[in-house]
């Protein structure tokens, strides 16, 4: 999982949004480029690449929207955000790279089982040359936003055309040996190792979008971040029942603090509200809920979840 946004949250927004609208622009381009080239030489491993690029770009413009309606603020029916829904785009994004790699990989031993020449073989490398730079373009443009935000639709596109930069690799290299080579059956086993790449891309990006819909912990070295911050107040002590998890570009939490039972009610909050400005600069998106107890003398509590303490 990414780590929590450190820019302002118009920021993150912006730059989450201009890369998805890079990512959409990118896969069009591809998806042009590669129908022309295939139509002209015939290659089973162009048109595996091609099947992919149009995945990308349902994918990628599915992802678009997705970005923009997570960013959009809490409102009456949703008190938490709308942060799920970039979960939601990138397991509709595993969905679609596991049809891929199914499409990609019948269409691969269909060319291996009967082997056809390649035309056009010059053109056909010319385009996946193209679409290995550009893709390379865009993974490092993805890999840039994501150490500004916590964009897990971003994370899942990027691991998504991370296949894609592979697959095009093999793409190059099989069209290149058919081409050059005259071996046919070259092209097909390109195609076949492309299937298995997808296949490993839909794996992780699917693992990614489980870990936000199943609230899962933010990593340790989080949650240990979190609780220094909290305790750099030397009043605040034994952070317990810390709860986190990541919802789109928001970060939720909320823990109980030991504070001295002697301080009056509006010095313990004027405390938990220095704690909280500690972690929203941090975490400028995040969702906090401290509730104090008093030192010593608090009785068990907090329903289903009270004994769930945090080990720090």
């Amino acid at each position: 999982m990414a780590s929590a946004p450190r820019l302002p949250p118009d920021r993150a927004a912006a730059l989450t949004r201009g890369v998805t609208l890079l990512s959409v622009g990118v896969a069009s381009l591809l998806v042009t480029a590669k129908a022309g080239a295939w139509l002209a030489s015939g290659s089973v491993a162009l048109l595996a690449s091609l099947a992919d690029s149009a995945l990308d770009l349902l994918a990628s413009t599915v992802t678009f929207f997705a970005v923009r309606y997570a960013a959009a603020p809490p409102d009456e029916e949703h008190r938490f955000g709308h942060g799920k829904a970039e979960a939601f785009a990138s397991l509709m994004q595993a969905g679609l790279v596991f049809a891929s790699a199914a499409l990609v990989g019948q269409e691969a031993i269909r060319n291996l089982l009967d082997p056809q020449p390649l035309e056009a073989g010059g053109w056909a490398i010319g385009v996946m040359a193209l679409s290995t730079a550009l893709t390379f373009g865009l993974i490092s443009a993805q890999s840039w936003v994501l150490r500004r935000t916590s964009s897990v639709a971003v994370s899942g596109d990027r691991a998504h055309y991370a296949s894609d930069l592979a697959s095009n690799l093999a793409a190059l290299a099989g069209i290149g040996a058919s081409a050059w080579l005259g071996v046919a059956g070259l092209d097909g086993a390109a195609a076949l190792l492309i299937a298995a790449l997808l296949l490993w891309g839909a794996i992780g990006v699917f693992r990614e979008a489980a870990v936000q819909l199943m609230d899962q912990e933010l990593p340790a070295p989080e949650r240990a971040r979190i609780v220094e911050l909290v305790t750099q107040d030397g009043r605040l002590t034994d952070v317990h029942q810390l709860r986190t998890r990541a919802s789109g570009p928001y970060v939720h939490m909320q823990m109980h603090v030991d504070l001295d039972p002697r301080l009056s009610l509006e010095d313990a909050h004027r405390i938990i509200v220095e704690a909280e400005r500690r972690l929203l600069a941090a975490y400028p998106m995040a969702d906090i809920l401290i509730h104090p107890d008093p030192r010593g003398l608090a009785e068990p509590h907090g329903g289903a979840f009270s004994e769930a303490r945090s080990a720090e």
